[in-house]
């Protein structure tokens, strides 16, 4: 069987009705690497704290923002040209959370009380 085909049929075992495949996340430092599915659905002007409560019910996470990254490159046209929450808070200050502008590609953290956009995705690790 051609990979191409493999990938079809992995794909159509896998994927939920209105799922999006986006490509495959490199594990890091061990960790395994992971197809990335987009979920349906989208939250519009929500904080941080509701962006994940919409997630978490979607049957999904926040992406990180490396996932964002490639949800940008693959699935651009998935998304509004608008600001969409990642399910990372910033390291240097609890307050704040990173999101990514989907017009141009920009990362960017804020309060978490902003308001904006929310998208879920889930992992299927690679074994």
């Amino acid at each position: 069987m051609k990979p191409s085909e493999l990938k079809a049929q992995y794909l159509a075992a896998n994927l939920k009705k209105g799922e999006t495949y986006a490509g495959i996340i490199l594990g890091k430092n061990g960790e395994p690497d992971y197809h990335l599915v987009l979920l349906p659905g989208e939250a519009t002007d929500v904080n941080w704290a509701d962006a994940k409560v919409f997630a978490k019910k979607a049957g999904g996470e926040l992406p990180n923002r490396r996932e964002q990254s490639l949800l940008y490159a693959n699935l651009k046209e998935e998304f509004k040209p608008n600001w969409y929450w990642s399910g990372e808070a910033y390291a240097s200050d609890a307050r704040y959370a990173w999101y990514q502008y989907f017009g141009y590609g920009d990362q960017y953290f804020h309060h978490f009380d902003f308001q904006c956009r929310a998208r879920a995705v889930r992992r299927l690790i690679i074994e």
